[in-house]
């Protein structure tokens, strides 16, 4: 299922990312990758909050579709 029907305050494991080669890396370089896991924080204006690691990102819906877990 794509993260953006993760419910706030669950972790899940990434199981797949799709898109184009450009955008797959960029969300590489976020820290999203397969087999990697990602807490969902909050959701806020159409955007998620995500906890990649150490790190907090927001994601837009349309990205967070091309996630899935």
């Amino acid at each position: 299922m794509p993260l953006t029907m993760v419910r706030s305050g669950e972790t899940v494991t990434i199981r797949k990312i799709t898109g184009k080669d450009e955008i797959r890396q960029h969300l590489a370089e976020l820290g999203f990758v397969v087999d990697g896991s990602v807490t969902v924080v909050s959701e806020m204006a159409g955007s998620l909050i995500l906890q990649v690691k150490d790190s907090r990102i927001a994601l837009d819906k349309t990205m967070a579709n091309r996630i899935q877990v």
